[in-house]
Protein backbone atom coordinates (compact mmCIF):
# COMPACT_ATOMS: atom_id res chain seq x y z
CA UNK A 1 0.00 0.00 0.00
CA UNK A 2 1.38 3.50 -1.23
CA UNK A 3 1.50 6.44 1.17
CA UNK A 4 0.56 9.52 -0.02
CA UNK A 5 0.01 11.65 2.76
CA UNK A 6 2.99 14.00 2.94
CA UNK A 7 2.69 13.80 6.70
CA UNK A 8 2.96 10.21 6.96
CA UNK A 9 6.07 10.48 4.13
CA UNK A 10 7.41 12.98 6.36
CA UNK A 11 7.15 10.83 9.68
CA UNK A 12 8.60 8.01 8.08
CA UNK A 13 11.42 9.92 6.47
CA UNK A 14 12.12 11.40 10.27
CA UNK A 15 12.03 7.90 11.73
CA UNK A 16 14.24 6.50 9.17
CA UNK A 17 16.96 9.94 9.79
CA UNK A 18 16.44 8.96 13.45
CA UNK A 19 17.14 5.41 12.96
CA UNK A 20 20.58 6.34 10.62
CA UNK A 21 21.66 8.99 13.25
CA UNK A 22 21.52 6.41 15.88
CA UNK A 23 23.01 3.80 13.74
CA UNK A 24 25.97 5.89 12.67
CA UNK A 25 26.73 6.71 17.00
CA UNK A 26 26.45 3.17 17.81
CA UNK A 27 29.16 2.67 15.16
CA UNK A 28 31.42 5.26 16.26
CA UNK A 29 30.96 4.69 19.66
CA UNK A 30 31.79 0.76 18.90
CA UNK A 31 35.16 2.03 17.10
CA UNK A 32 36.29 4.98 19.50
CA UNK A 33 35.49 1.45 22.28
CA UNK A 34 37.99 -0.66 19.86
CA UNK A 35 40.74 2.13 19.44
CA UNK A 36 40.69 2.49 23.24
CA UNK A 37 40.95 -1.00 23.57
CA UNK A 38 44.08 -0.98 21.41
CA UNK A 39 45.72 1.84 23.22
CA UNK A 40 45.76 0.22 26.25
CA UNK A 41 46.79 -3.14 25.14
CA UNK A 42 50.10 -1.47 23.75
CA UNK A 43 50.65 0.98 26.55
CA UNK A 44 50.83 -2.43 28.26
CA UNK A 45 52.86 -4.23 25.87
CA UNK A 46 55.38 -1.09 25.88
CA UNK A 47 55.38 -1.08 29.35
CA UNK A 48 56.45 -4.67 29.27
CA UNK A 49 59.04 -3.89 27.23
CA UNK A 50 60.74 -1.13 28.70
CA UNK A 51 60.95 -2.76 32.42
CA UNK A 52 63.95 -4.69 32.97
CA UNK A 53 62.69 -5.82 36.46
CA UNK A 54 62.49 -8.87 37.63
CA UNK A 55 60.72 -10.33 39.65
CA UNK A 56 61.30 -12.58 42.97
CA UNK A 57 60.97 -15.96 42.27
CA UNK A 58 60.56 -16.80 46.12
CA UNK A 59 58.27 -14.38 47.23
CA UNK A 60 56.67 -13.58 43.67
CA UNK A 61 55.27 -10.52 44.49
CA UNK A 62 58.25 -7.98 44.67
CA UNK A 63 61.22 -6.64 41.91
CA UNK A 64 64.47 -8.25 42.73
CA UNK A 65 66.85 -5.19 42.85
CA UNK A 66 70.50 -6.05 41.04
CA UNK A 67 73.29 -3.89 42.74
CA UNK A 68 76.80 -4.55 42.19
CA UNK A 69 77.47 -8.30 43.61
CA UNK A 70 74.16 -8.08 45.34
CA UNK A 71 70.74 -9.32 44.48
CA UNK A 72 68.08 -8.17 46.70
CA UNK A 73 64.40 -8.25 47.79
CA UNK A 74 62.02 -7.03 49.90
CA UNK A 75 61.28 -10.40 50.89
CA UNK A 76 64.50 -11.26 52.74
CA UNK A 77 66.37 -12.84 49.67
CA UNK A 78 69.49 -11.52 50.01
CA UNK A 79 72.21 -13.16 47.47
CA UNK A 80 75.86 -12.17 46.56
CA UNK A 81 76.67 -12.63 43.16
CA UNK A 82 79.78 -11.44 40.88
CA UNK A 83 78.95 -9.92 37.55
CA UNK A 84 75.47 -10.83 37.86
CA UNK A 85 73.00 -8.42 36.08
CA UNK A 86 69.22 -8.09 35.90
CA UNK A 87 68.93 -9.21 32.26
CA UNK A 88 71.68 -11.81 32.88
CA UNK A 89 69.46 -12.91 36.30
CA UNK A 90 66.27 -12.83 33.98
CA UNK A 91 67.63 -15.22 31.21
CA UNK A 92 68.82 -17.58 33.74
CA UNK A 93 65.59 -17.59 35.58
CA UNK A 94 63.82 -18.27 32.38
CA UNK A 95 66.01 -20.78 30.78
CA UNK A 96 66.18 -22.95 34.19
CA UNK A 97 62.61 -22.87 34.19
CA UNK A 98 61.75 -23.42 30.38
CA UNK A 99 64.53 -26.25 30.82
CA UNK A 100 62.27 -27.75 33.90
CA UNK A 101 58.63 -27.06 31.92
CA UNK A 102 60.40 -29.60 28.97
CA UNK A 103 60.44 -32.35 31.77
CA UNK A 104 57.99 -31.78 34.25
CA UNK A 105 54.72 -29.84 34.34
CA UNK A 106 55.01 -28.44 37.91
CA UNK A 107 56.42 -25.03 38.32
CA UNK A 108 59.42 -25.11 40.20
CA UNK A 109 59.77 -23.31 43.54
CA UNK A 110 62.58 -21.16 44.71
CA UNK A 111 64.45 -20.88 47.99
CA UNK A 112 67.50 -19.22 49.47
CA UNK A 113 69.77 -21.30 51.01
CA UNK A 114 73.04 -21.05 53.42
CA UNK A 115 75.98 -22.33 51.99
CA UNK A 116 79.67 -22.62 53.36
CA UNK A 117 81.06 -19.61 55.26
CA UNK A 118 77.31 -18.35 55.48
CA UNK A 119 77.55 -17.32 51.61
CA UNK A 120 73.70 -17.51 50.09
CA UNK A 121 72.44 -19.27 47.10
CA UNK A 122 69.30 -19.44 45.49
CA UNK A 123 67.51 -23.19 44.68
CA UNK A 124 65.34 -23.73 42.37
CA UNK A 125 63.61 -27.45 43.36
CA UNK A 126 60.62 -29.26 41.55
CA UNK A 127 57.72 -30.17 44.30
CA UNK A 128 57.61 -33.55 43.11
CA UNK A 129 61.55 -34.15 44.14
CA UNK A 130 62.78 -34.62 40.73
CA UNK A 131 65.65 -31.71 40.56
CA UNK A 132 67.22 -29.29 42.36
CA UNK A 133 69.46 -26.72 40.75
CA UNK A 134 71.63 -23.90 42.61
CA UNK A 135 71.11 -20.87 39.87
CA UNK A 136 73.02 -18.24 41.85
Amino acid sequence: QMLEDPDELAVLEEIQQELMSQEQSVIEEYERSLQFDEECLNAMLDALDASDKVICPVCRKNNLTVRNHLVLCQCGLYITTQGMTEGKLRALLENSVTEHSHRCFHNPEFTVTSGMEEETSLLMSCPVGLRARFLA
